[in-house]
């Protein structure tokens, strides 16, 4: 007998979907961590989270950043203040309102974001160059549902948002 979505086959098991996507998951993290081992005496990574969020979006108020890694303003201070320290973000005026100051990577917090994503993205590749060509096609289609169902807006062109953070939301 043929089992598909409407008779209950293995597609249905929302228990065994969700456990494989936190495998997934835990490997996509250690990917992460593995291609921030060149800059883990400089950025942790909620502050790596920081650079990439300031990365798509450019110069950005502190609260605003806050609101979107979904910390505390003053949480959100002290990881700027040590990315500033770093030399990896500045502080500047925002020429739209002179009493507000705007964040913004500075040229070597960009070159960091580069670096860490192609690393990633590297090791990404390596691993969907395993996949047999059906599976890679299938993995896509899985991918953009799930995407779509959490509400993940789809990456523009070939180069995806750094680490998968877009501008709008949170991880």
């Amino acid at each position: 007998m043929h089992r598909d979505e409407t008779s209950g086959g293995a597609g249905d098991d929302v228990e065994a979907v969700t456990r494989a996507v936190l495998t997934a998951s835990r490997l996509l993290v250690a990917v992460s961590a593995r291609s921030l081992t060149a800059v883990e005496d400089r950025v942790t990574l909620p502050q790596f989270r920081m650079l990439v969020v300031l990365s798509t979006r450019g110069a950005t108020k502190l609260v605003t950043l806050a609101d979107l890694l979904h910390v505390a303003p003053s949480t959100a201070m002290r990881m700027v203040d040590r990315l500033i320290a770093a030399g990896l973000a500045d502080r500047q005026t925002n020429p739209a309102n002179r009493r507000e100051t705007l964040l913004r990577l500075t040229d070597e917090g960009r070159r960091t974001v580069e670096d860490v994503t192609a690393r990633r993205r590297a090791e990404i590749a390596a691993i969907v160059e395993r996949l047999a060509p059906r599976q890679r096609a299938a993995l896509v289609g899985a991918l953009t549902a799930f995407n779509e169902a959490g509400g993940e807006p789809p990456a523009a062109g070939p180069q995806p948002y750094p680490l998968g953070w877009a501008v709008d939301g949170g991880p």
